[in-house]
């Protein structure tokens, strides 16, 4: 098993002999809005790739959308993902978009029902974009647990704030691995308020309703309204005395587990 780092929330993770692409984020450095009101106004992404599209898809057999907010797909991924490439996404509204955009090869996952992709077992759970208001705000989202035989099994969480049902998936999936978005992003003022993603107390969290995983928090400095980064967050697993659990990655890289 391989995960790469791309960047944001844009991930590879080699598994079962499938290379999945997650949440494909694809343009230029600047190259849309920010999201506003946010404590910086920079233009969106912040940071380029830290490699060349062609470079990322290579060998690429699926990609999963876990919600069609800008920076999970954006217009460059609209524009260069092959129009026939597997794409699985968490529902029809998702689903109707991209078969507007011209994408033909479409699957509607749903909620704790299994999908065999070529032997790997992909399963959609739920997430939650926030808390409240702005989780409604914020629309649907999804995680994702991969299963394997010869594998160890793998939860992606998502954009969603550490809540009850994130502990229940953990409970019922016993993932060894797990991957965060954690970035804390945020909006100043106005609605939505509250963190729309994972911050490092809700990681905390996560490490102990699963003190025997690893974990790696992704989703970091990519976008203009994060509010954790990587620096603070390794702080703050160092003094919680973590580290050896919890991986911060940088953009490009990438870890093997066996």
């Amino acid at each position: 098993m391989n995960f790469q780092q791309i960047r944001n929330a844009t991930i590879t993770l080699e598994y079962g002999g499938q290379k999945f692409l997650v949440d494909p984020m694809l343009s230029k450095k600047g190259e849309f809005d920010p999201f506003l009101p946010a404590e910086r106004d920079d233009r969106n992404p912040l940071v380029e790739l830290p490699m060349s599209v062609d470079e990322l898809l290579e060998g690429v057999d699926a990609v999963i959308i876990t919600h069609t907010h800008e920076d999970h797909f954006d217009q460059a991924a609209k524009d260069q993902l092959p129009k026939d490439i597997k794409m699985f996404m968490q529902d029809e509204e998702d689903a109707k978009l991209a078969k507007e955009l011209g994408f033909t090869n479409i699957e509607v996952m749903e909620e704790e029902v299994a999908i065999d992709f070529n032997g790997v077992e992909i399963t959609e759970v739920d997430g939650r974009h926030g808390y409240g208001e702005t989780a409604e705000l914020m629309g649907n989202v999804m995680g994702v647990v991969f299963q394997h035989p010869e594998e160890e099994t793998v939860y992606l969480a998502g954009d969603t704030v550490w809540y009850e049902k994130v502990e229940e998936i953990i409970d019922t999936y016993t993932p060894e691995i797990i991957l965060l978005n954690g970035g804390e992003n945020h909006f100043t003022g106005g609605r939505p308020v509250g963190n729309l993603i994972m911050g490092k107390e809700d990681i905390y969290e996560v490490y102990k309703a699963a003190p025997e995983a690893t974990i790696v928090v992704s989703h970091l400095e990519a976008v203009n309204h994060w509010g954790l980064s990587r620096e603070e967050l390794k702080n703050f697993i160092n003094e919680k005395g973590i580290q050896s659990n919890v991986l911060v990655p940088d953009d490009g890289e990438s870890y093997t587990f066996e």
